[in-house]
């Protein structure tokens, strides 16, 4: 018998205590926490602070001081300029400092040196080019730079050297193609290889080799089956293995064994939206996608969290016909068994929030739209042990 097989005699007599410890309490832990310990085995969403502001797509940042920033977003009768921190320990949402340029449909990215950079969006003067930097210590945004092109509803990318990668999006002329890399050392956009076709509402992942995964998206054409990878030390993009279904609003996971989760969004037939269930693999070994097990409900606008524990939680979103029903439910995929599974349902169905890991392993979930529109509530995810 191998060294590493453990005693199966001891094992019964491990697992018969520790069943019994937990009895008692959960072995010196709390029998009513609120916490993902021992006190509260089963996964759950718990009601946390309100923000102070409703708000649809805005951007959220885990700061280095484990707060998160949420800045932007929508209303309902317009974009905000306002942005606020939640803190974890008193679980409640506080004001900081206000953006200088209302947006939403905006990307934000936490640069090296802790501080937060807010890209691009829309408001009511059009598509914005700008980008702002807030500074952590002082809670105040400065205007700092501006992209080359005017866009929104675009991914970022951290690169492994510390410079961002922003590529395409929607601006005047329509999808865009062409790319940026911002530099946190001159402060500036600089123009990079352009992506083989105009994309927007598609994903960017960093892969674990440097290069980023640019899956999906919409153009004039319709959706995207294309995908594309772009390799920084040649600041090329360049064909890789296309999705098995073209879909846009999808989300995208890096999991841990490197390869990429791609779930969910929707392929419209003719003007009738049509939300997905299925959800694929991309292997950067074979540059080939591979269908995975299908999510328990089709959902497009839903966010996707890599947990402490490996899985992956997709929560909310739209369904229905042309995704008319707003979502509560949220699920796990499992990479081992390759499948999805219901866990607990949030207490406030949403589409377009934010969904933050925070340093405790629960997942802020923040904002976004209801049936009625945008929504203050904020709530907790505690994957329980």
């Amino acid at each position: 018998m191998s060294e590493a097989m453990p005693d199966l005699r001891v094992t019964a007599v491990l697992s018969l205590l520790l069943f019994v410890c937990a009895l008692v309490v959960g072995c010196g832990g709390s029998s009513s926490g609120s916490g993902s310990g021992p006190g509260n085995p089963t996964p759950q969403f718990v009601p946390t602070g309100n923000m102070m502001a409703a708000r649809y797509v805005p951007t959220a940042t885990l700061l280095k001081n484990g707060m998160v920033l949420i800045a932007g977003g929508e209303d309902g009768s317009g974009a905000l300029a306002t942005a606020e921190l939640y803190n974890p320990t008193s679980k409640s949402f506080a004001p900081t400092g206000s953006l200088n340029t209302a947006r939403y449909w905006a990307s934000a990215v936490l640069l090296g040196d802790g501080s937060v950079l807010v890209i691009g969006g829309y408001n009511s003067s059009g598509f914005l080019a700008d980008a702002e930097r807030y500074d952590p210590t002082s809670g105040t945004f400065t205007v700092f730079a501006n992209m080359a092109v005017p866009r929104r509803l675009f991914p970022v990318a951290t690169l492994d050297d510390g410079t961002v990668l922003v590529a395409g999006g929607y601006g005047f002329s329509g999808a865009l193609s062409g790319a940026e890399i911002f530099n946190p050392a001159d402060g500036v956009f600089n123009p990079t290889g352009s992506m083989n076709v105009p994309r927007r509402i598609f994903t960017l992942t960093t892969l674990n080799d440097g290069t980023v995964l640019a899956a999906g998206g919409f153009n004039d054409n319709g959706t995207l089956a294309s995908a594309e990878l772009y390799d920084p030390t040649q600041a090329t993009f360049t064909f890789t293995g296309s999705l098995n279904t073209a879909r846009y609003y999808h989300t995208a996971t890096l999991l841990p064994n490197g390869t990429v989760l791609v779930a969910g969004g929707t392929l419209p037939s003719g003007n009738v939206i049509v939300p997905l269930a299925s959800a694929e693999l991309y292997n950067p070994a074979t540059h080939a996608f591979t269908q995975t097990g299908d999510m328990t409900t089709a959902r497009l606008v839903a966010t996707a969290t890599l947990l402490n524990n490996g899985t992956v939680l997709v929560a909310g979103g739209q369904s229905g016909g042309s995704g008319s029903t707003v979502l509560a439910g949220a699920e796990l995929y499992d990479p081992t068994a390759a499948t999805f599974a219901p866990t607990a349902s949030m207490n406030n169905a949403r589409f377009g929030q934010t969904a933050t890991l925070l340093n405790d392993g629960t997942v802020l979930i923040a904002g976004g739209a209801d049936s009625t529109g945008p929504v203050a509530s904020a709530e907790l995810y505690e994957p329980g042990n």
